[in-house]
């Protein structure tokens, strides 16, 4: 097999706590991209989410059902290895405003420290979406705001159900 014949495997990983209007944009858009496109929940143990892993495993697959070449897993430990395992070279990241890259740029450069062999490509997320979090989302819910417009519109009765029952 030539490298044109290759299938190009994505990588979108993150803690999706909920996924937001903004997670499918650039899920959407990558997903144009790449012949597979895999998002890819974290499992942070430091981290105490709304949502627990498998809940939002279920919530971004209901989001995700129109994408034919998407996928969705959780993992846990060194991004780099999870990639490998699933023979991908690529990691897809979506940038809200200049303030996201200084994170995501030395998370880059150590998944590339890590395995030379991965690439991390940024996604700059579309304007509408640029304000928005999964934080100020559960913040908006909290206090009983309309969150339509920003989650996917199937996942709205699942995030005020979860925001009712904490």
């Amino acid at each position: 097999m030539n490298e044109e014949d290759k299938m190009r495997v994505a990588v979108y990983p993150g803690s999706f706590d909920p996924i937001t209007n903004g997670h499918e944009d650039v899920i959407r858009r990558a997903a144009s991209v790449f012949d597979e496109l895999i998002v890819a929940v974290l499992i942070n143990p430091d981290k105490k989410g709304l949502f627990t892993i498998e809940e939002r495993v279920e919530l971004i697959k209901k989001v995700v059902a129109p994408y034919k070449n998407v996928t969705v897993e959780s993992f846990s430990g060194l991004l780099t290895t999870f990639m490998k395992e699933r023979n991908s070279k690529v990691i897809i990241k979506g940038l809200r405003a200049v303030s996201d890259f200084e994170y995501e740029f030395q998370m880059a450069l150590m998944n590339n420290k890590l395995d030379s062999s991965i690439e991390t490509l940024f996604m700059m997320t579309s304007a509408q979406y640029s304000y928005l979090s999964s934080s100020s989302v559960k913040q908006v819910a909290s206090f009983g705001g309309c969150i339509k417009g920003l989650v996917p519109d199937v996942i709205i009765d699942d995030v005020i159900s979860k925001i009712r029952a904490k």
